[in-house]
């Protein structure tokens, strides 16, 4: 893939590269565990944000699964589990038990089509159509916050982001021979080229981690240092 300049020539084992790539690497870690907090900080911005103690106490007890497939439902209604899973990604094996417990609930109801018996359709409530609105509103706070984060970029940084991401949901991390024959710009891997392994992953954050403590000027020095000892060839 192209840099943000778009220099698709970058040579492998660049220093400054590879520098990018480790921080990078910790960057994306750190967003999966945020990823997972915002689960938490999501359900509490819909709790503050509502007024209906049965609405409260199911959000207490609801995963971010049930409310996906409550907003599936709201937004498809009425639907049944195949177009639930076909639309949203869900699995069909938990569209059948979630909305179940839906039902049980009191949070979604079926309707039989006159003409077909066997096809059960979802629909919400008026519980769970306040807990749909609720979570569309949640969204629409999100999407604000969101637009004004983006907004410090440039549009050539937003392409670039942009492409990372799309190359990224295309690729497998555990498979460097498909990613090297998926992007041309990665012609090979060298022959010596050893596998990855989590005490590399862990040495090479420690290390990192030391680097970003350094000041401009100890910064140049280590960098001259890293360059004269492994990388100058005498």
């Amino acid at each position: 893939m192209p840099d943000a300049s778009g220099n698709t020539n970058t040579k492998p084992g660049n220093p400054g590269k590879e520098m990018l790539i480790a921080r990078l690497m910790q960057a994306v870690t750190k967003l999966q565990r945020r990823f997972q907090n915002d689960d938490d900080e999501e359900r509490e911005w819909m709790i503050r944000n509502c007024a209906n103690p049965a609405v409260i106490e199911f959000l207490k007890e609801s995963t971010v699964m049930m409310l996906h497939v409550i907003d599936a439902i709201g937004q498809l209604e009425p639907v049944n589990g195949a177009s639930i899973s076909k639309e949203f990604g869900i699995p069909k094996g938990s569209v059948s038990k979630i909305t179940r417990r839906l039902l049980d609930r009191g949070i979604i109801c079926t309707e039989l089509l006159p003409d077909n018996k066997k096809e059960v359709l979802f629909r919400t409530t008026p519980l769970g159509q306040e807990i749909f609105t609720l979570h569309q509103a949640l969204h629409k706070q999100m999407d604000v916050g969101i637009h004004l984060f983006l907004e410090r970029y440039s549009e050539n940084e937003l392409l670039f982001f942009t492409q990372g991401i799309e190359d990224t949901a295309e690729v497998s991390w555990t498979e460097p021979e498909s990613i090297a024959a998926r992007f041309t710009a990665v012609k090979h891997l060298p022959e010596d080229t050893e596998p990855f392994t989590a005490r590399d992953s862990a040495e090479l954050h420690e290390i990192t981690a030391m680097l970003r403590k350094l000041d401009e000027r100890s910064l140049r020095k280590a960098k001259t240092i890293l360059e004269d000892v492994f990388f100058k060839v005498y």
